[in-house]
């Protein structure tokens, strides 16, 4: 009998190669720790920081076939986590200078569509800044604001604590609000977040 928590990495990267689910596990076991360290090191958030390690541990099973022979699997780790953390830093800087674009437009006075602004745009700007939110925290607060469930009744749903809820939901908020703000619709958030 395979004892795999005694294999070397490249004798479970070999196994992995090959659909050893046993092999992924002693992987995922060895290195999630190691990771989920290095990822929250660069961005500090918690949940973003599951999700990067949640995603490269994904990949790394759906990929597992295309490892190249002698791959240091801590090493193509630590890349994906990295690059992962790249592409994530890079969405959410491309995002806050497009909405930092939009609210200068809107702030201007000289622009007659500040006072023009209806319920039905603000309601498109809040659409569209929620399918931003990142998709676990997206469900959440959705369930919450669009389908009017308790925070308990969320954590039932989706098996998760109420604290996560919460804070997902208090997350999902201040990303919202201040992109709201920004675009002179500051009123509407009393009336749309409770």
């Amino acid at each position: 009998m395979v004892v795999y928590s005694a294999l070397p990495d490249p004798e479970l990267t070999a196994l992995l190669k090959e659909g050893d689910e046993t092999a992924f596990t002693e992987i995922y076991n060895r290195y999630w720790k190691l990771i989920y360290a290095h990822v929250y090191k660069m961005i500090r958030e918690e949940d973003d920081a599951k999700d990067v390690v949640q995603e490269v541990f994904s990949n790394l099973w759906l990929k597992a076939a295309a490892i190249k022979n002698n791959t240091n699997i801590s090493g193509l780790l630590y890349t994906a986590a990295r690059n992962r953390v790249f592409d994530l830093i890079e969405k959410n800087k491309v995002r806050s200078d497009y909405i930092g674009e939009i609210a200068a437009f809107l702030s201007d006075p000289r622009n007659d569509q500040v006072d023009t602004i209806d319920e039905k745009r603000i309601l498109e700007i809040l659409e569209r800044e929620i399918q931003k939110l990142p998709p676990k925290m997206r469900e959440i607060f959705e369930m919450s604001r669009k389908e009017d469930l308790s925070h308990k009744e969320i954590a039932s749903k989706l098996n998760i604590s109420e604290q996560t809820v919460k804070k997902q939901v208090q997350n999902a908020l201040k990303a919202i609000k201040p992109k709201l703000n920004d675009v002179g619709v500051g009123i509407w958030i009393l009336l749309l977040f409770r």
